[in-house]
């Protein structure tokens, strides 16, 4: 066949091709429908406090609204320098090049194959070589370019583009959740650093309150005017408050030390973590329609994006019992020298059909399973639609909670100091007995513990509740990336 032919018998050969297709095509049509998920939530979340008025975008970096320059400068560095999100992003790297291999077959396929051989022929009996052999040296040299191109008669392309580019959403999404996480525990450590900062304070202030009395009682005890069992009681609280401290202060390092290496700066000192600002009330939250955790939640669009990928793969799945074709076009150029020297090129056309027949119960089985497959996507995205409003409503209830909680024990403890004080006076005066000065020291700590338990408790909560309605990064330009990327 000369070059110039070729296009002039390709559409003879296309028609021919089709026409058996058309043939195979009886039969062979099967459908496996994807069920539509269920995503119906309630008009609003059952919380007892009125939402403030922020906008929804503050979620974003929900970190900023606490105005505070310390988590902002490590959410900051975490996000940049942590080691949970440079394995994602790593992954997300991978996900891109997996879905450019995964279409790359679609394309155009061939390779260029060259070889090279040298012969040497030398008689060594007999007056005659063999017929058409000739005693000496000879050279060939041969180079094929064949190439291979499956037409997309039926949308295979198509549906094998939706399923890689749904995967790399989902990994796009769930890098996403990963940043939104390291930036809620970054925070979660800090105020749970801090509330230990708190408590080993009050722990030295109760060891030096215990001291100061001890000091009396020793002081009256010399005078004959109390008992050295007094004395021995009070010593006793001290070595007590003085133990707990050391174990605040080795709790404050390993919390430090948490922080350090959320952030990438694990090998640092703890010493060079200063933990400042003491603990203030939480920010309120956005007025966040139950219905926005669909986009907001990269948890969500996850599973939405794997859901998708099932769906696009069920039809992938269902286009294999229809027939292949392919054409395969290719060139050679040999050469041969010695006693005879001759070049040629050879032009080829052919085209292959390949018709699934006995294959045929074996496909359906494997389309029959790919939908059950696709089936677990849609329930495992109804269950993370679920989930999410869970979460996002049982954070905003105990914050409110917590809110109320911290206001009721602002009011006791500020009546427990007034009463230690009080009794202070009093036992100073020889008014009241030890016991009872002891009693409203031992209330007013326990009353100092529990507000700042309670403090740290809301500090939480709130940032459960930022990351539960869907906090910490950015849903519209992380949509706009991933359908860059796509393009």
């Amino acid at each position: 066949m000369r070059p110039s032919d070729i296009p002039d018998r390709i559409p003879a050969m296309l028609r021919s091709a089709i026409l058996v297709s058309a043939f195979g095509l009886a039969g062979c049509a099967a459908q496996q429908d994807v069920r539509r998920p269920v995503t119906s939530l309630p008009a609003a979340f059952e919380r007892t406090a009125t939402p403030a008025a922020l906008p929804e975008q503050a979620l974003d970096q929900w970190w900023l609204l606490f105005d505070d320059a310390q988590l902002t400068q490590l959410v900051s560095g975490a996000l940049e320098g942590g080691f949970e999100v440079r394995i994602a992003a790593a992954r997300l790297d991978e996900a891109r090049s997996v879905r450019a291999a995964a279409l790359s077959r679609f394309r155009v396929q061939g390779d260029l194959q060259a070889g090279l051989q040298a012969q040497r022929i030398d008689t060594i009996s007999g007056t005659e070589p063999p017929p058409g052999v000739g005693a000496g040296d000879t050279q060939s040299a041969t180079a094929n370019f064949n190439v291979s191109w499956e037409l997309d008669l039926f949308g295979r392309r198509t549906a094998s583009a939706r399923a890689a580019d749904a995967d790399l959403a989902s990994v796009r999404f769930a890098y996403e959740g990963t940043r939104a996480a390291i930036a809620a525990e970054v925070a979660d450590a800090l105020f749970t650093a801090r509330g230990l900062t708190v408590q080993r304070d009050d722990a030295r202030e109760a060891a030096r309150l215990q001291r100061k009395l001890a000091s009396i009682l020793r002081q009256r005890a010399e005078r004959g005017l109390g008992s050295d069992a007094d004395t021995a009681r009070v010593e006793a609280d001290v070595a007590q408050a003085d133990a707990v401290v050391a174990q605040l202060d080795a709790e404050l390092q390993a919390a430090a030390r948490a922080l350090l290496v959320l952030t990438g700066r694990g090998v640092e000192p703890t010493v060079s973590l200063v933990l400042t600002d003491p603990l203030v009330a939480p920010p309120e939250t956005p007025d966040l329609l139950p219905g926005r955790l669909l986009a907001r939640r990269p948890d969500i669009r996850e599973a939405e994006a794997r859901l998708l990928a099932a769906s696009a793969r069920t039809e992938v799945q269902r286009l294999e019992l229809f027939p292949r074709l392919t054409l395969n076009p290719g060139v050679g150029l040999s050469a041969q020298g010695g006693d005879i020297s001759v070049t040629s090129v050879v032009w080829t056309l052919a085209a292959g059909l390949a018709l699934p027949v006995l294959d045929r119960p074996r496909l359906l089985a494997e389309l029959k399973a790919q939908g059950a497959r696709a089936e677990a996507a849609v329930l495992d995205y109804e269950a993370s639609v679920q989930r999410g409003f869970a979460e996002a409503e049982r954070a905003l209830v105990r914050l409110d909670a917590d809110r109320r909680r911290v206001a009721l024990l602002e009011a006791g403890e500020r009546r427990a100091r007034v009463s230690f004080d009080a009794s202070t006076t009093l036992f100073g005066r020889g008014l009241t007995d030890l016991q009872t000065l002891l009693d409203a020291e031992r209330t007013w700590r326990n009353a100092r513990q529990a507000l700042s338990g309670a403090r740290v408790d809301a500090l939480r909560r709130s940032v459960q509740a930022f990351r539960a309605l869907g906090g910490g990064w950015e849903p519209d330009i992380a949509s706009l990336q991933t359908k860059a990327a796509f393009q």
